[in-house]
């Protein structure tokens, strides 16, 4: 894709324009500038001093130079900066000008720019200055005119608006003071001077002709809207004015009159003279023609108040009429309104597709019907295509400086008497700097005057060209072409005269490119490089040659430039591969298609070369030089296609194929080895060929046989295939030579296409001797002969069945061959191929060769062969579905589908109850085979479809640790068996867990804590019979026997502390092993300590110590091996007691123990002292955070009554919804709300966007544009938040709210919402978890008894701690200083 503007810059003061037919004027600063030169050149002082004489004006220097209606549009000498300032642009090109006189002096342009419409006459550019002048200046930028004078500016101020009518004779200048004059431009007398046309004190924004030149409007400071109505009575001229738009009903910043063209003034709309206006809430569209009527209103809607509307009006062509179209814009949303009119004469005015932008617009100029320049807020021009609203370019114009008309919107030179809100639209308003006039947009800077025009089609290509960019200018010149390219200027005519003005062109970028090309080609380097060159350049030029049909083009001048090298030559060639191949290329030149078998010959790209011959127009070959080629190298595809489509010959080719195939074949080898060189014949490529010589009449490998050669062509085949003998065959060859071959060559697919053909067949005695015939000849063929496979006779016989079975059958085949055939396939003394034989015998008897056969020999023979999957057929068809289920059993491959397939008999519909019945019996005899083969799955079925006999089953099983599988399948909900099909008695559940102990006792803790049924006291006699201590215990747990659970594992640790003491070898495994029962313990110890009394707790945590000091005790040694991981293991008991048990117990525990109690306290020391270090961290810790607390709590209860009691002030005096001040509603239920947020609304505003709720009887409020920016969803979650006492609302979504303006009864009543709001605020300034949150958390769940600071939660998740939270963190700061 392109970039589509184009950009050139030129310096001049002022611009002429691309067409005669067009007129400019433009707003400039006069502080210091210069004049062009004249034939006696005026200084700028010069001109403003000269005295003031009406009856001497200015005359115009060369009148001559203004009649320009043959100037070219593109003669101008552009100097070209888009690659430095502008990237490659295609679209737009920029004139900047400046007029210079003397030393380095130049104009100072700091107001607006005008530009009235097209005229045959004159080209004008007029210039309004701050000192009242307004200076004229032709197309060659000389001044032609200054009208006005210093003292007329002093006293009115700078020219604010200008206006030429449509014949250029007229020019009105609108005053930053409010008045208004009128110069005839062909005399430069002052015609008028109207200083009551509008209030006085107001400027005037804008003045505007509209098509009768006797009618103005204009639009001043106040808002306001005024017709200017021009008579000349008795030689005296004046001027009546007409209020049309008031500004007190809302001011009106920018108007549009609609102007037709010259040849569109005949324009059924153009009578009614309309009018567009755009306030500072709605768009106006009204008619002063033949009455005032108003059209259309328009309302914007939601928008920033700062932005600047926008108008703008251009005839377009929609639906084969030429209507004009209104686009207007506020913000970043432009609409497009179609105005037409009907046969009674009213105007409908109908909506059309939006514009959305991601940018504020301050201008839209139209630049022709199809584009429009549109200029952001940044600075941005952006080029739109309006129907496809595709950006064609983006232009960076900051250094244009654009003027802003700030200063006349705020009517600055009358004291400032505006409104705020038309001031705030001022600030960005640029609607006198930027004006369009015949396809070309100026804008006006501080330092120069710019100039934006559509590049022509051809400068667009030329633009590309330039910076050699060749590929790109193809694709454009193409886009051209096709009238796809958009914003295209310059291509008139019907649609072949302007497609073959580009091909002329296009033509001409071909042949440059391929110059170009040749001549930059790397003379040294690598033959890569070159290749590379080629492959870049190449390509492009033949697409485009193709795509413009000019193959003479490429063969003759193309292919002469490009053979002078040799890689060029090659790559060329190379390049019609993909064009032949897709038909895009037919017919090449002789001399090309010799090069090209030549080329791809040395290449060796044989298969390449065949491709591309059997897609060519035969009549551009060589056939004996082809068919030579295509022999020797063994291109068959291509060879066939010569000889058919050139000579009419199908069977020759067909003769030379089989001396290729018949003696590999013969001879018993693969056609794929090595050995043969069958590389343009695939496998079935010869079957293709018969295909579709016979049955479709389609030519071989593509294309089709014509018509008349259908018939002839099927019958030589056939006689050519069933001939006895070949033509050259030698004395002992078989018979029938052509079928033998095919069929040794894919048996299958032949036989596929002998019965294609049989189906084509019409239905006369010459077919069905014809059929017969090959029957006879097949069967003679391949039963005759031991040569064939298996396969390939069932093959022959699935066929002969498929035919036999049709309704209308007129074959016979002797019934004693199937017979043969199905001893010979099921052969009991031939163990090879039994897959593939019983496969083949199986498609033989769906084919429907099951009639052919006895079935009670047939089930026999199956069986005695072991052809599972014939019985399984047979069965089926019998209904005797029962003994399909030993038939699965019996057969190795499909064993695992038994399951399935019963399951499937028993649910399924369609099966009758004795069937199923029979099903079912059948399967529950061979239940045991069934587990052995899959206990998950047979246990599954057992749950289904035999729960009632479970208990039988269970009964009948012999081996024991088949049952204990069964067992696990069916009650381990791990498993996946729904445990609600199945209702046992609880002995089966422990008959399981029984086997469970036995043979995997390591599984039997994880199986109780997920089985659902289970008696525990028999449960746990089970496995304390069987030694499982840790499930002993988490039984005895579960049954509530907590001293139980605890004495079992005690028993546990002891017996392995004590095997600790007495074995030396296995100290490291052994202490591994203690410390994992020690956690046991102290976990079980730890889940119950919280429902225990204090007795209860010290029962379990004190023989748990002594149990882990008594080794060390025994030991008598400190330096014992393990002392210090016993003393490690000992101080986690301690830590852990600390939670439930009260420090002084424990040391009084440890203390009254006979051994330390006689001064042997150094044993303990170090546990002691621990203790006692854990007990200063958590006294300092209690006391650090009690303090923070306490503090925290006073500073937000100081803050909380400071907020409380603190007013709230408004940022803005205007509601946010309405966007009306507050003071203007009049409404007598409507009060005023102010949020801490700062913004303000009408109550009625804010209850219809549903900001307000009624709760506990008082009205509460949300801040609706604070809650709109946290997106959908926040508003009902904030709601609910507040109702549930949530303290984490956000910013504004509760506020206060500020009494009634003259109701102060209301301050006590909205105590309560202030309150909420200061609440909020705090929340806000102290993000995290509350510190008071934290405080309650401390003394939540330890009641009254202090046994330590920290415990474990074990209860619900919802209710979890704080201080579980990954995101806890705990600020040790000072709290933030409240606001003064």
């Amino acid at each position: 894709c392109h970039s589509q503007i184009k950009t050139s810059l030129r310096k001049l003061n002022f611009f002429p324009l691309g067409s005669s037919q067009e007129k400019n004027i433009l707003c400039i600063d006069d502080k210091e500038f210069d004049i062009p030169q004249v034939d006696t050149p005026p200084t700028l002082e010069s001109i403003l001093n000269e005295t003031d004489d009406e009856e001497e004006s200015f005359i115009l220097e060369d009148p001559f130079l203004l009649n320009i209606d043959n100037t070219d549009t593109h003669s101008y000498d552009t100097s070209s900066v888009a690659s430095s300032d502008s990237g490659d642009r295609t679209h737009l090109k920029r004139y900047s000008r400046t007029h210079t006189l003397g030393e380095g002096q130049t104009i100072q342009s700091s107001e607006q720019l005008k530009l009235p419409k097209a005229t045959s006459s004159s080209n004008l550019i007029a210039v309004g200055t701050s000192h009242g002048l307004a200076l004229i200046f032709d197309q060659n930028q000389a001044l032609r005119l200054c009208l006005g004078s210093t003292a007329v500016g002093a006293q009115y101020g700078a020219i604010s608006a200008l206006s030429i009518n449509n014949d250029c004779s007229r020019l009105l200048c609108g005053f930053a003071k409010g008045q208004i004059t009128m110069w005839d431009l062909a005399s430069g007398k002052l015609l008028r001077s109207i200083t009551d046309a509008h209030p006085p004190g107001t400027a005037i924004l804008h003045i505007k002709f509209t098509d009768d030149p006797t009618l103005a409007i204009c639009n001043d400071s106040g808002g306001s809207v005024f017709e200017l109505s021009f008579k000349r009575v008795m030689g005296v001229r004046t001027c009546e004015s007409r209020c049309l738009f008031s500004g007190s009903k809302g001011e009106v910043c920018c108007i549009e009159p609609l102007h037709a063209k010259v040849e569109l003034r005949d324009h059924p709309i153009t009578q009614y003279s309309l009018l567009a206006m755009a306030s500072l809430t709605k768009i106006l569209v009204i008619g002063l023609k033949p009455s005032l009527k108003v059209w259309m209103t328009f309302p914007y809607g939601r928008m920033d108040p700062s932005s600047v509307p926008l108008l703008a009006w251009h005839f377009v062509a929609v639906q084969n009429s030429v209507n004009p179209m209104l686009a207007f814009c506020r913000g970043d949303v432009v609409h497009f309104l179609l105005v037409k009119r009907d046969d009674t004469g009213a105007i409908h005015v109908s909506k059309q597709r939006q514009l959305h932008l991601h940018y504020d617009l301050i201008n839209f100029t139209w630049i022709n019907s199809r584009t429009a320049v549109l200029l952001d807020s940044v600075e941005k021009l952006h080029v739109i295509d309006r129907q496809t609203q595709e950006e064609l370019e983006t232009i960076e114009i900051s250094e244009v400086q654009l003027v802003y008309n700030s200063s006349h919107f705020k009517s600055l030179a009358t004291g400032g008497n505006v409104s705020e809100a038309l001031a705030l639209v001022g600030e960005k308003a640029c609607y006198q700097s930027i004006s369009s006039c015949g396809g070309q947009i100026f804008y006006l800077g501080t330092k120069s005057v710019h100039v934006m025009t559509l590049r022509s089609w051809r400068e667009r290509i030329d633009h590309l060209l330039k910076q050699e960019r060749l590929t790109d200018a193809l694709a454009l010149a193409w886009s051209f072409y096709e009238g796809k390219a958009k914003a295209v200027v310059g291509l008139s005519g019907d649609t072949s005269k302007r497609k073959a003005v580009i091909a002329d062109r296009m033509v001409e970028i071909l042949l440059h490119y391929a110059d170009r090309t040749l001549k930059k080609c790397p003379d040294q380097g690598k033959i890569q490089v070159m290749e590379q060159h080629f492959q870049d350049v190449v390509p492009v030029i033949v697409d485009y040659c193709l795509l413009l049909q000019r193959t003479d083009l490429l063969f003759n001048q193309i292919y002469d430039k490009m053979s002078e090298n040799s890689v060029a030559k090659g790559i060329f060639l190379e390049c019609l591969e993909p064009y032949i191949l897709s038909d895009k290329l037919m017919g090449i030149t002789a001399q090309v298609m010799k090069d090209l078998l030549l080329h791809f010959q040395d290449k060796n790209r044989l298969e390449n070369l065949e491709a591309c011959i059997v897609h060519m127009d035969i009549t551009s070959l060589d056939i004996q030089q082809v068919v030579l080629l295509c022999w020797e190298n063994h291109l068959y595809d291509a060879m066939i296609y010569v000889y058919n489509s050139g000579m009419n010959d199908f069977i020759s080719p067909m003769e030379k194929l089989f001396k290729v195939i018949a003696p590999p074949l013969s001879a018993g080898k693969s056609l794929t080895g090595t050995q043969f060189p069958f590389k343009g014949c695939t496998k079935n490529a010869f079957l293709l060929l018969f295909y579709s010589c016979c049955l479709a009449g389609r030519a071989y490998p593509l294309g089709d046989i014509p018509e008349d050669l259908v018939p002839l062509v099927k019958n030589q085949v056939f006689e050519f295939l069933i001939r006895l003998h070949s033509t050259e065959g030698s004395v002992d060859e078989e018979v029938y030579p052509y079928v033998r071959t095919l069929l040794h060559f894919d048996t299958r697919e032949f036989l596929n296409v002998l019965a294609l053909t049989f189906e084509d067949f019409k239905n006369d005695k010459q077919a069905v001797e014809y059929q017969q015939r090959i029957v006879d000849i097949l069967l003679k063929v391949m039963v005759e002969n031991s040569d064939f496979t298996p396969s390939q006779v069932g093959c022959l016989f699935t066929f002969l069945a498929r035919q036999l079975a049709k309704p209308n059958n007129t074959l016979f085949v002797n019934r004693t061959l199937f017979d043969q055939v199905l001893e010979f396939l099921c052969s009991p003394d031939d163990d090879s191929r039994h897959s593939e034989r019983q496969q083949v015998l199986l498609e033989l008897l769906q084919a429907g060769g099951i009639v052919q056969f006895e079935e009670s020999r047939l089930i026999q023979m199956a069986e005695k062969a072991e052809f599972y999957q014939i019985c399984e057929f047979i069965y089926e068809r019998e209904l005797r579905y029962d003994k399909i289920i030993g038939c699965y059993l019996h057969d190795p491959v499909r064993k695992e589908e038994v399951f399935n397939y019963i399951h499937n008999i028993l649910s399924m519909p369609g099966y009758s109850a004795e069937e199923k019945q029979l099903v079912w019996q059948k399967a529950l005899e061979h239940i045991e085979e069934l587990l052995l083969l899959s206990p998950c799955k047979a246990a599954d079925l057992v749950a289904i479809h035999f729960s009632e006999q479970i208990e039988s089953i269970i009964t009948n099983l012999q081996d024991q640790f088949l049952l204990f599988q069964f067992l696990r399948s069916l009650l381990d909900p791990r498993e996946g068996i729904n445990q609600d099909l199945i209702h046992l008695p609880p002995y089966i559940t422990e008959q399981f867990i029984e086997l469970l102990c036995q043979y995997s006792p390591d599984q039997v803790l994880e199986t109780l804590k997920v089985l659902e049924y289970c008696r525990l006291e028999e449960t746990i006699q089970i496995t304390q019979k069987h030694r499982l201590h840790e499930a002993s215990s988490y039984l005895l747990e579960k049954k509530g026997d907590i001293h139980g659970a605890f004495l079992v594992m005690l028993e546990r640790l002891q017996s392995k502390l004590l095997m600790l003491t007495q074995d030396d070898e296995t100290e490291l495994p052994m202490l591994e092993n203690i410390e994992n029962t020690l956690m046991k313990t102290i976990a079980l110890c730890q889940r119950n300590s919280h429902n225990l009394d204090q007795q209860q707790r010290e029962a379990l945590w004190f023989p748990l110590l002594e149990a882990m000091m008594s080794p060390q005790k025994l030991s008598g040694s400190s330096q014992c091996r393990y002392s210090e991981s016993l003393k490690s293991l000992t101080m986690q008991v301690l830590n852990n007691m600390a939670a439930f048990i009260a420090l002084p117990s424990i040391l009084q525990r440890i203390l009254q123990d006979p051994v330390y109690g006689k001064g042997k306290l150094g044993e303990i020391q170090g546990l002691v002292l621990g203790m006692l270090d854990t007990f200063n961290y958590e006294q300092t810790l209690l006391e650090t955070t009690t303090n923070l607390l306490n503090h925290d709590l006073h500073w937000s209860l100081c803050h909380l009554r400071a907020s409380v009691t603190r007013g709230l002030t408004p940022k803005q005096d205007y509601c946010c919804i309405c966007l009306q001040q507050y003071k203007r509603r009049q409404e007598t239920a409507d009060e005023i709300i102010v949020f801490s947020c700062g913004h303000l609304y009408h109550s009625l505003c804010l209850l219809s966007k549903e900001c307000g709720t009624v709760t506990k009887g008082l009205m509460r409020w949300m801040c609706y544009k604070c809650n709109s920016s946290n997106k959908a969803g926040k508003l009902s979650e904030n709601f609910s938040e507040l109702k549930k006492g949530s303290g984490t609302a956000h910013a504004c979504a509760w506020p206060g709210m500020l009494p009634t303006l003259g109701d102060p009864a209301r301050s006590e009543s909205l105590l309560d919402p202030q309150q909420i709001q200061a609440f909020d605020q705090l929340c806000r300034l102290n993000r995290g978890t509350s510190r008071l949150a934290l405080l309650t958390e401390l003394s939540r769940g330890h009641g009254s008894e202090k046994h330590g600071l920290l415990s474990i939660s074990h209860g619900d998740p919802a209710t979890s701690s704080v201080f579980q939270n990954e995101n806890f963190q705990l600020h040790l700061a000072p709290p933030p200083l409240p606001e003064d």
